[in-house]
């Protein structure tokens, strides 16, 4: 896995060498292009560089655990240090090993939801009422941005129909599921 991170260090560090150079802005469809996979490789690289310095901080604690043999404090304090480093090198492999998995090209895309009342009167458009009221704060909390399309209200203060677009950065990718 080591390995593959390296590479894609690399394919960072070079697709970020080509974003600076003048003749690649002439193209803007190829330079978003490359903008886009210099930020998704970025977040692979950071976690990446955490974690061989979390490998480099538990050789090290080791070695002083080595060295360090007769005084007894400064052992129990290392030894805590480095299960906590070690613990902390278990997530990030993990983390790691979930961002390695290829991403849907679909998930990028934007959304459009269509919230309809069923069978049960007034209750179902207070109850879609509600469901907007859901979405539309879930969408906030992720930074996505809604648009009402078509409301059709009810006589009772809720809706017999909603449909609003979200847009946003993996909106696709997190809502796909609902229905």
């Amino acid at each position: 896995m080591l390995d593959k991170l390296e590479a894609i260090k690399a394919r960072w560090q070079d697709v970020g060498d080509r974003i600076v150079d003048p003749a690649q802005m002439a193209d803007m469809k190829s330079y978003a292009k490359l903008t886009k996979e210099y930020k998704d490789l970025k977040v692979i690289v950071d976690a990446y560089d955490r974690l061989t310095s979390v490998i480099a901080q538990i050789a090290e604690s080791k070695e002083m655990i080595k060295a360090e043999k007769d005084d007894h404090e400064f052992v129990e304090m290392a030894k805590e240090e480095l299960s906590g480093l070690v613990t902390e090198e278990e997530t990030l492999r993990e983390d790691l090993k979930q961002m390695l998995i290829p991403k849907d090209p679909e998930d990028e895309k934007n959304v459009i939801i269509e919230i309809r009342a069923g069978t049960g009167g007034d209750e179902a458009g207070i109850f879609v009422g509600d469901l907007l009221r859901m979405y539309t704060k879930y969408c906030e909390s992720r930074k996505w941005k809604t648009e009402l399309l078509t409301v059709n209200e009810s006589s009772s203060g809720g809706y017999k129909e909603v449909g609003f677009s979200v847009t946003g950065e993996g909106v696709y990718g997190e809502m796909k599921f609902e229905s």
